[in-house]
């Protein structure tokens, strides 16, 4: 079995933490904090009887879990035969230089080391490391203990075999890895997700429909179906004869909008007004931790449903 390093401990790092340690894995915590790490299996501690309650940690006691975690005080120590490195220090492409020359000077030749910056490109931090080619980008929407996509992001000079032995160790943590064929600005999920919120903002600012019709439709709409399918096989299913039906008996209509959706509202002018009254009025600012536990247990709720039904009704 694998041995990890958590490199940075905040709240993407202790999420894989909990990702990795539950399937198995051993996995050494290291943060330039000398707190953080206590702070993050703090953290754990606390999350891992609601996911036992959830069925979703594979029929583990937290404490075998919590088991497989240890806190270290050097970062030589955490990179002591590992096989793979998840980075998570703050979103600053000088630190990530900084760290990504001390992870390959450490780290044995053939651990693969891995960033789960969400904008930074790897072309950008790993240019000039004698180990370019074990280096990628490990994406996760958060958390990834409860939220299985990771994009796995290559630099120009990233080896197949690199991205062949990530996406496996993420397969057997009970990932879905997304595997890119090369790096672009957004990578995959933050590209989808730009696309619909650019266009959220247009509707409301330029007053087509409410801050909360729109989160319904997605709500009470496309997100039901695209929380067990994608937009792809969404219209393969939605003509009688799959996806070239549905292009020839739809396309026009969204070629017809096209032209409308090249405008770009600016998020943070007049219509960030509406935006946050809307919001606030829904939900007082006091109101945002207890609501945010709320979503984490329903992503829990919502993960072991689809784990069941993967069970019963297959992929």
């Amino acid at each position: 079995m694998a041995r990890i390093a958590i490199v940075g401990t905040g709240f993407v790092g202790r999420a894989w933490a909990i990702s990795y340690a539950r399937a198995g894995y051993d996995i050494a915590l290291w943060d330039q904090d000398a707190d953080a790490a206590r702070k993050a299996l703090d953290y754990i501690v606390g999350v891992l009887p609601d996911l036992a309650a959830n069925d979703l940690t594979d029929g583990q006691a937290p404490e075998v879990i919590l088991d497989r975690l240890k806190p270290v005080a050097r970062l030589a120590e955490a990179l002591e035969g590992v096989d793979h490195v998840q980075e998570n220090t703050p979103e600053n492409l000088e630190v990530k230089r900084a760290v990504f020359a001390e992870l390959d000077r450490l780290a044995a030749p053939e651990a693969v080391l891995a960033s789960s910056t969400s904008a930074l490109l790897p072309s950008a931090f790993t240019e000039g490391l004698p180990g370019r080619r074990r280096c990628l980008v490990v994406h996760p929407l958060n958390p990834p203990y409860l939220i299985p996509a990771a994009e796995l992001v290559p630099a120009p000079w990233t080896s197949p075999e690199t991205m062949e032995r990530t996406a496996d160790l993420l397969r057997r943590a009970g990932h879905a890895p997304i595997v890119m064929k090369r790096e672009i600005d957004g990578f995959l999920m933050n590209r989808l997700q730009g696309a619909l919120l650019e266009e959220a903002f247009r509707l409301v600012a330029d007053g087509y429909a409410s801050v909360e019709d729109v989160d319904i439709g997605l709500r009470d709409g496309l997100a039901l179906r695209w929380s067990f399918m994608g937009p792809f096989e969404t219209i393969d299913l939605n003509a009688p004869g799959g996806v070239r039906d549905y292009v020839l008996r739809y396309q026009q209509i969204y070629s017809n909008i096209f032209p409308s959706m090249q405008r770009r509202v600016d998020w943070a002018g007049p219509v960030i007004e509406t935006v946050e009254a809307d919001r606030r009025k829904r939900l007082p600012p006091s109101d945002l931790g207890r609501r945010a536990m709320w979503r984490d247990r329903q992503l829990m709720a919502l993960a072991a449903h689809k784990r069941r039904t993967r069970r019963e009704l297959g992929d």
